[in-house]
């Protein structure tokens, strides 16, 4: 499964910034000298216009830190053990809050550090303003993770080859592209990626696109890892 349950998602949009809610496991991270920390399940805050999110919302997760010098670096350390399901997506979002025939341009460029162990994904999260349709494009992954639904062949779009996957996980309807090639640093167009799936295969109508998040969909991280983005850039409207 490659998406997060819309209670998690409520949750975490409900929680006031800078939440003080219950910290999943007993957090030992290294310290990150950094403008903002949180270990707390839904900790979050707001900076240079982006929100970030900790976001530990699956089932059996372990602790997870989160840390960031402004809204477009930032890292997460976490330890969950090796066992299936998503445990988290920590993330960092940007609003746009725009229908997809107003937007004129929506881009975003990301560098980011990940580790050779564990099972995760690195992957952008983009939202309808009424969370009936979930957009997934995962630059990179590794480990026992996989996209929700069946295969529709291979496209390339918005300056990468993505093969997709189109599928339901009981709430709304999910969109998976996964670069066909990892990458930890580039630009991805969004735009056309948003157009393919309205105008060339009919699959959502002119949704207004709420958020448009980027993070790790951590399923396994056992003893402890780190990822880091080194630089985010979220742009257009």
């Amino acid at each position: 499964m490659a998406s997060k349950t819309l209670r998690g998602i409520f949750r975490a949009l409900t929680v006031p910034v800078l939440a003080f809610g219950a910290t999943v496991g007993a957090a030992s991270a290294p310290a990150h000298a950094a403008v903002w920390n949180s270990c707390d399940q839904w900790g979050n805050t707001t900076l240079d216009g982006y929100i970030l999110y900790n976001n530990i919302w699956g089932s059996g997760a372990g602790s997870q830190c989160v840390w960031a010098n402004s809204g477009t670096n930032w890292g997460v350390w976490a330890d969950h053990p090796n066992t299936g399901g998503i445990k988290s997506y920590p993330n960092s979002k940007k609003v746009i809050n725009k229908p997809i025939s107003s937007l004129t341009s929506l881009t975003s460029s990301y560098r980011v550090t990940v580790p050779s162990a564990g099972a995760y994904n690195t992957s952008y999260d983009i939202w309808d303003t009424d969370y009936d349709y979930e957009i997934m494009l995962w630059v990179n992954h590794h480990g026992a993770v996989g996209p929700l639904g069946t295969a529709q062949g291979t496209v390339s779009l918005g300056g990468h080859t993505w093969n997709v996957y189109k599928g339901n996980n009981g709430a709304n309807e999910v969109f998976s592209f996964l670069r066909t090639s990892d990458s930890t640093s580039g630009t991805v167009d969004i735009l056309p990626v948003l157009k393919w799936i309205k105008d060339t295969k009919g699959w959502m109508g002119n949704e207004t696109i709420g958020d448009v998040q980027f993070g790790y969909e951590i399923t396994s991280s056992a003893g402890g890892l780190d990822f880091r983005t080194d630089r985010l850039t979220v742009s257009g409207g």
